[in-house]
């Protein structure tokens, strides 16, 4: 089963969206391996956003991802990664299509309400980055079967 990695931005606390929002996920299929709430320190985000710390909007970015705690959670489940995605939309909240995370409670480039991994290489990565290992679970779900079909599963 893959594994990816979503941040519950500081926008969707603010909203009190965290309910909804994990509510979708669940509702679709997927199993939470793991999730906590913590602040972004400085180190962190510099480690995540690496690419864009050269780029004029990178203080704004950070500020947004420090104005309160986050929920960090780890999504599993067959194509997980492209999942998550399709469910959250475009990053432009403005552009996102009705349905979606972001299409639904976003009408923001920035405060777009989640944070996702963008590729199974880089799911790897973030969750690494904001999860030691035993903060992680592999564990039996009893509906499986009901999610997936035998041979899909293996």
């Amino acid at each position: 089963m893959e594994r990816t990695l979503v941040i519950l931005k500081p926008s969707a606390i603010a909203r009190s969206l965290v309910g909804e929002v994990i509510s979708r996920f669940e509702r679709k299929g997927l199993q939470l391996a793991g999730i906590k709430m913590m602040q972004l320190s400085d180190e962190i985000l510099n480690e995540h956003y690496a690419h864009l710390l050269d780029k004029p909007f990178f203080p704004r970015i950070k500020a947004s991802m420090q104005a309160s705690p986050v929920i960090v959670c780890c999504w599993e489940g067959m194509d997980a990664v492209q999942i998550v995605r399709d469910m959250t939309g475009v990053t432009n909240g403005r552009k996102a299509v009705v349905g979606t995370i972001r299409g639904d409670f976003s009408v923001s480039m920035q405060e777009n309400i989640v944070h996702t991994s963008d590729s199974p290489e880089n799911a790897v990565i973030e969750l690494n980055r904001f999860f030691s290992p035993y903060e992680l679970f592999a564990y039996e779900n009893p509906i499986k079967c009901f999610r997936y079909a035998n041979d899909e599963i293996g």
